[in-house]
């Protein structure tokens, strides 16, 4: 971890500094938030470090990458992200049963709009994982790592928006109530929009130590708050078993 700050900050941008500073602040206020507004209040401290979390990747990669590219990134990755969330919250493909429900505000076609931001939040520090573990000179290789490192997170998430009643799983699974189908989905969609993203945009140069620097944030700040806060020490110990094995794989890569 000291390996991965140090080259990280190097990496950082004045813009993305400010933004992970009121990402990590806007994080570590959620359970203050909870505490003086009472259970729902939750949701604004969550948007909100969303937000800042996507202003942070955005702003990293407008330092790597050509600002055409990151607006494309910016529209693409969001885009069929919500596309596979309005499929499957109404056929149930490929994630398996659920629906929002309507606690997250505003809602797209009945996806909170707050979801398809999240994918842009998350989905370019799993590339950097993948970068670091393979390379990307195999794209399907590298699309089915970044897949995997992308559902990593979600063995954290889907438990801990369930337990917030953001969205309701129509079967209980095996996975803490989830799914098992639903993991097999997140993987197959991360990957296949991985793949069709790095197919059609010239992305190189990727911001590798800043990237995996947020994913390592993600995974601390998912486990203490899950282990801590929210009373969900089972997916706790999952997320943090395999994020955490990524993360340390990649970076030993460094």
């Amino acid at each position: 971890m000291p390996q991965i700050i140090t080259r990280a900050l190097a990496e950082l941008p004045l813009a993305s500094t400010i933004f992970l500073v009121l990402w990590l602040l806007s994080m570590i206020m959620v359970p203050v938030v909870k505490w003086i507004w009472g259970a729902g209040a939750e949701r604004i401290g969550i948007s909100v470090g969303v937000l800042f979390q996507v202003a942070t990747v955005v702003a990293l990669l407008s330092v790597a990458l050509p600002y055409p590219v990151v607006i494309a990134l910016a529209f693409l990755i969001p885009t069929l992200g919500w596309l596979s969330e309005f499929a499957g919250c109404r056929t149930g493909i490929p994630f398996g049963p659920y629906s929002y429900t309507d606690v997250l505000q505003p809602q797209l076609g009945r996806v909170p709009v707050i979801i398809p931001l999240a994918w842009l939040m998350m989905m370019p520090p799993a590339w950097a994982v993948a970068e670091l573990l393979v390379g990307s000179a195999r794209p399907l290789l590298f699309a089915a790592t970044a897949g995997l490192a992308f559902t990593a997170w979600d063995l954290f998430l889907d438990p801990q928006m369930v337990h917030w009643d953001f969205w309701r799983w129509h079967r209980r699974g095996r996975y803490f109530g989830i799914p098992l189908i639903n993991f097999v989905g997140w993987f197959l969609v991360s990957a296949a929009i991985t793949a069709l993203i790095y197919a059609l945009l010239p992305i190189a140069g990727l911001p590798l130590h800043a990237l995996l620097l947020m994913y390592a944030i993600t995974w601390l700040l998912e486990t203490i708050a899950q282990a801590v806060f929210w009373n969900l020490r089972g997916s706790a110990i999952a997320g943090f078993i395999a994020m955490g094995a990524l993360v340390m794989a990649a970076s030993t890569a460094l």
